[in-house]
């Protein structure tokens, strides 16, 4: 009956202190794609993806009735660092869902200008509002009716202390005249949040931009650690609970004080999961910790990361050193990477799979009309008929007594060479261990693009490589060769196809790198460097976010200044938020099936070679 009680009263206050709009609610994933675009079309960072903000504290004043529900507590409003433009999942706070949505695309314009560190937040936010409007005279209109619908919702200055009140109506002066106001009039507590201008003291998210060589390779859980640390430090020591006593009544009066500590015991072995408890951690203001006399069973962890020496890949030679771009300093950093080749030692020649026969024959049918027009080829060393012009100058110089050699006296009528050779790079990350149905994952659809793509190439005669690829950190970028350009496509080839499998991480721009280093082996007059992946480029350490994305990009400048060709093919669906500025217009597509990548793939190279 009290829980009733009290889930009723909990239901009826916070009913009573929503602000919100439920029916003109904006969802993020519903504009993400056009505020994305607005975003760059306006002069944005390309380099930024559009994710959702977390929740942060609210530290502005609260009405009684919300201090007594426990609402208002956390908001989340927009802003960006260097990989994200992070902004609300959800937008209610206006009357009208026009008015919402509105919202959303007036921060995209408004976060274009690189923010300014010397202005404190209120006189940033007024010049990224004046800049925004006097670039964008279209958004003016707009602006107008955001800020009045927003002010209506506001606090009245005539409700709040002196202090505040002034500052209060600084704001709704700087809302409306942008660049009007100097200075915030200092106040007891902040200003009611603004959700018209960006976070006033976003959440440090940025990497710092000097790191020494060991903290580079510092591990995602190595950082979540040292996080977990930081936020220990805001805690509070408190008795340890009787694990004999729980929680028997409810009184009422807990009601207005369900904030405080409650002594209730949590055993360490429920759940020692560092996610999870670095996600507690975050919401959480402050922590009450105790000590507990009982002493935890040890815990045994492998890093079971790496293969067994004998289960691997053989390693082919000492590695190739590549460089990688940091976007921070500006600068390629030398010899960063490390290549390791390898190839499958045991992989036993296969045949084509009977379910990919009939697509393979279709795929044959259609590519032999790519291979150019049969001629003569004089000077062959052997063929069909006698070279009459060859055996003529052979048997002219027998007579004036010269000593030649009786080769090259034949020709024969062959098909025409295209001055072509394409590199296949494939992502072989652990992200294509990933079921896209009851029956498939990513790297079966892999090895199936990859022996259709080499069916398909075998027909027209076309020179071409294909590798594989994953990564542990910078060292070692593990590079699995399935076919040289040398070799013939036939069962040994298939054999390691089919033993590809899921490796660890994705550096992406040691593997273009790499597939453009052996193009440029190749004596052709075009050069194609096909990426094969599902997913963003990472890895373990700083190359994840925007560093990944980076280097990428400049490894893809790097291949066309060579006279290489990169083009992406990729089943990630939210590939169009950041491919666009690793690859440019034209230089990517994204396969919305993933079921489709097998056929759909040597249909492009087609396209791309015509």
């Amino acid at each position: 009956m009290e829980e009733q009680v009290g889930e009723l009263w909990h239901r009826l206050v916070t009913r009573l202190v929503d602000s919100g709009h439920p029916d003109a609610a904006v969802e993020l994933a519903d504009v993400e794609r056009a505020v994305g675009v607005m975003f760059r079309a306006l002069g944005g960072d390309g380099g930024l993806q559009v994710i959702a903000a977390e929740q942060t504290s609210n530290r502005a004043r609260r009405g009684w009735l919300q201090r007594l529900a426990g609402s208002h507590t956390r908001i989340a409003l927009a802003w960006r660092d260097a990989g994200f433009l992070r902004l609300p999942p959800r937008i209610d706070c206006l009357p009208a869902m026009q008015l919402n949505r509105d919202l959303y695309l007036w921060l995209a314009a408004l976060a274009v200008a690189e923010p300014s560190p010397d202005d404190d937040w209120f006189t940033a936010s007024q010049h990224a509002a004046h800049a925004a409007l006097t670039r964008f005279p279209g958004m003016r209109p707009p602006y107008a009716a955001l800020v009045e619908a927003h002010i209506a919702t506001r606090p009245e200055p005539a409700s709040l202390r002196t202090d505040e009140a002034a500052a209060e109506r600084a704001v709704r002066a700087a809302l409306r005249v942008p660049g009007s106001v100097s200075v915030l009039p200092a106040a007891r507590r902040p200003p009611s949040p603004v959700p018209l201008w960006l976070h006033p003291q976003p959440p440090s998210t940025s990497v710092p931009a000097r790191r020494e060589d060991a903290d580079a390779r510092q591990s995602d859980a190595e950082r979540q650690r040292r996080e977990i640390e930081r936020l220990r430090r805001r805690a509070q020591r408190v008795d340890t609970p009787d694990k004999d006593r729980g929680l028997i009544t409810v009184r009422m009066e807990n009601i207005l004080t369900w904030g405080e500590h409650v002594n209730v015991d949590r055993g360490s072995e429920d759940e020692d999961d560092l996610d999870r408890a670095e996600a507690i951690a975050r919401d959480l203001d402050q922590l009450a910790v105790s000590r507990d006399q009982n002493r935890a069973a040890a815990t045994l962890k492998f890093d079971l990361d790496l293969p067994a020496e004998a289960e691997d890949d053989r390693v082919i030679g000492d590695g190739i050193r590549l460089p990688e771009w940091d976007w921070r300093r500006g600068r390629l950093r030398a010899d960063h990477c490390r290549i390791v080749p390898m190839m499958s030692a045991d992989a036993p020649p296969t045949a084509l799979p009977p379910h990919l026969n009939r697509t393979a024959r279709r795929l044959r049918q259609q590519f032999q009309a790519l291979v150019p027009a049969r001629v003569w080829r004089r000077g062959q060393a052997d063929g069909r008929e006698v070279d009459l012009d060859a055996y003529l100058r052979f048997a002219a110089d027998r007579q004036a007594g010269i000593t030649v050699d009786g080769d090259d006296l034949y020709r024969d009528r062959r098909s025409g060479a295209r001055d072509l050779a394409c590199q296949l790079m494939a992502d072989l990350s652990l992200s294509t261990d990933t079921w896209i149905d009851d029956h498939h994952r990513v790297i079966d659809v892999v090895r199936d693009s990859l022996l259709l793509f080499g069916e398909a190439l075998d027909a027209t005669g076309d020179r071409f490589a294909m590798h594989g690829f994953s990564s542990r950190r910078r060292d070692p970028v593990r590079v699995h060769t399935l076919k040289h350009f040398d070799e013939t496509y036939d069962a040994v080839v298939r054999g390691r196809i089919a033993a590809v499998r899921p490796g660890y991480y994705t550096r992406m721009g040691a593997a273009i790198r790499y597939g453009t280093t052996m193009l440029g082996t190749q004596p052709a007059g075009r050069r194609l460097l096909l990426l094969l992946t599902d997913g963003k480029p990472n890895d373990l350490d700083q190359y994840e976010g925007r560093y990944g994305i980076e280097d990428t990009r400049h490894s893809v400048h790097e291949a066309r200044r060579l006279g290489v060709r990169p083009f992406c093919v990729t089943i990630d669906a939210h590939g169009n938020d950041y491919l666009p500025h690793l690859f440019g217009r034209g230089g990517f597509v994204v396969i919305r099936r993933p079921s489709e990548l097998p056929e759909r793939l040597p249909l492009l190279y087609a396209q791309l070679t015509v």
